[in-house]
């Protein structure tokens, strides 16, 4: 059997099957793959700033068409109304609360707009509440960043009881009873900043898309291993049958007597 087996012909059977199982592995794991990152976020149109009033509205909730987008506003800040968000990362998708505890603070400062509302704009991050840079800038300040939608209150886990003037997150519900005036909902994360800012800008993405997963790299994948079980079928049966006509020819059945 196994002269069979080693035979220069099976040998070369072998190796085929060998090639094809490798081609057809990788070729299903390269339609996976692209089935996979079909799915993955896309960037989407991304406009040229606009004002922030002609987005948001007091006593209106922000839409998910206008999280992202870029705003400018111009007003005063109320240095006495700062607060600091506690345990946050210089940047927006990073975890905050318990997850990163000690790393800092995004500065939460309240910009008194032209008609009299507020808006919430974190103007930056700091690694101390002590540090100069979380000083609020006195007068007339124009600001461009990006607009965000409030957190939720569960949007971190809370490491306990935050000092007097810190809060754990940016939250619209939070914040209507701590501010006064006409607030509007959400939060401007700036990017840029007249006097210029102080504090390390806190990172915002850009507004990104869904995209719709594209079933048929999955059927493609799924055809590509079948075809890689379907080899193994047909090497089976090849060699089974040469096995098989190789013990027929060394041990012939006896002729039936007469």
């Amino acid at each position: 059997m196994l002269r069979t087996l080693f035979a220069p012909r099976l040998v070369g059977l072998h190796l085929l099957v060998i090639g094809v199982l490798v081609a057809f592995a990788l070729l299903g794991r390269w339609q996976l793959g692209v089935f996979t990152d079909s799915g993955q976020p896309r960037a989407a149109a991304d406009p040229a700033p606009v004002a922030l009033t002609d987005l948001s509205v007091p006593g209106e909730r922000v839409t998910a068409d206008e999280v992202g987008r870029q705003v400018t506003a111009t007003g005063t800040y109320d240095a006495a109304a700062q607060l600091l968000v506690a345990d946050r990362e210089p940047d927006v998708a990073a975890p905050g609360g318990r997850a990163s505890a000690g790393q800092g603070f995004w500065l939460l400062t309240p910009l008194t707009l032209t008609d009299g509302s507020t808006m919430p704009v974190v103007r930056g991050w700091v690694a101390s509440p002590d540090d100069p840079a979380a000083a609020v800038p006195p007068g007339e300040v124009s600001v461009t960043g990006r607009l965000r939608a409030p957190d939720q209150s569960d949007a971190v886990q809370r490491g306990g009881t935050l000092p007097a003037g810190q809060v754990a997150t940016v939250s619209t519900a939070e914040l209507i009873n701590l501010w006064t005036g006409d607030l509007r909902d959400g939060f401007v994360v700036a990017t840029q900043q007249t006097p210029a800012l102080s504090a390390t800008p806190v990172a915002v993405p850009a507004p990104t898309q869904g995209a719709a997963l594209t079933w048929r790299n999955l059927a493609y994948a799924a055809q590509w291993w079948i075809f890689a079980a379907f080899a193994v079928y047909m090497w089976f049966h090849f060699v089974r049958d040469a096995v098989r006509s190789t013990v027929r020819s060394v041990d012939p059945e006896p002729e039936p007597e007469t």
